[in-house]
Order: structure tokens, then C-alpha cells, then sequence
């Protein structure tokens, strides 16, 4: 009896073409949703972090108003309340003796995903209690709340800095 033996192994020119075609079409449909991911992930990140600074004002806020009702701090025309700067919300305050400490609001100040922090550069746009509402400028009495200072336009088709 006689053997055939078939020497034939591998994979065709065609079949490795039409391989390549299908990894091609799965990567291009893969890649934007990743990049989809990634910028969600940075505006989940971007709306946690404007809402940790906000709270901590407004914590602040609340302490201060406590101090000035209980005759802690005496009442200033022209002061609304809120810190003076960021900074203060990381070193602490006592509120006048409100507190036998100086209340901490955050360990540190976020930083905005969108807009990096550079040397010189605030990390956030500042708006005080006297500014207005859509104001790009910091009228610097206090910080009412804080905006990103990215160009970048959202997801949902928003601008960052108007969060």
C-alpha cells in the first residue's frame, strides 16, 4: 500500500487576508468606544470633584454663619461667609473659637481632569459671591464656587466650564 502524504499545511494568502480584515473591523469599532470610556471616566471625575469642593464651601459657609450667630466671629458688611481662598478649605479654620481646632474641609484640592494644573496657573476658576453668575473672572472678596477652566465640550454636547 502505498501513502499519500499531504505537505500541504498552512493558511492561504486569501485566508490570511480575510483574517486580518476581520481583526481590522473589530479594532475600528473598539477604539472609539474606548475613547468613549476614557472620557466618561474624566467627567464622572470632573462632576465629583466640582461637587467635593462645592460641599466643602458650603460647609464652610454653614460653620462661619454658626460663628457669627453664636457672637464667635463679629458680622463684617460686605462679608458673605465664604473662604477667602481655596487654600483656606486644606489649612483649616476655627471659626473664632467656634472649634477648640481649625475645622479641615478637604485633605487637598482636586484637580479638574480637563485642564491640568500649570506652573502659575490656578487649578480652578473662582467666582466670589459678588461676581456674576456666568462670570470668567474672579472678583477675589471670596470663593463662592469653583468652574473648570477647560474649553472642551462634554459628552452631552455642554461646555465644562458651565458645569
Amino acid at each position: 500500500m502505498c501513502r499519500i502524504i499531504d505537505n500541504k499545511r498552512g493558511l492561504t494568502l486569501i485566508e490570511l487576508v480575510v483574517t486580518m480584515v476581520i481583526i481590522g473591523i473589530l479594532a475600528s469599532m473598539i477604539l472609539p468606544s474606548a475613547r468613549m470610556t476614557v472620557t466618561r471616566t474624566k467627567e464622572l471625575e470632573l462632576r465629583r470633584n466640582l461637587r467635593t469642593i462645592r460641599t466643602a464651601i458650603d460647609e464652610y459657609k454653614k460653620n462661619y454663619d454658626k460663628a457669627v450667630d453664636e457672637g464667635k466671629i463679629p458680622k463684617v458688611e460686605n462679608k458673605h461667609g465664604y473662604p477667602e481662598e481655596l487654600k483656606v478649605l486644606v489649612e483649616g479654620y476655627d471659626f473664632g473659637g467656634l472649634l477648640n481646632y481649625k475645622r479641615k474641609f478637604l485633605r487637598n484640592i482636586p484637580t479638574d481632569p480637563f485642564h491640568p494644573v500649570q506652573e502659575g496657573q490656578p487649578p480652578w476658576g473662582l467666582r466670589s459671591s459678588v461676581d456674576a453668575v456666568d462670570s470668567n473672572s474672579w472678583g477675589g472678596e471670596d470663593v463662592f464656587n469653583v468652574y473648570s477652566l477647560s474649553d472642551g465640550t462634554a459628552i452631552d454636547g455642554t461646555k465644562y466650564k458651565d458645569w
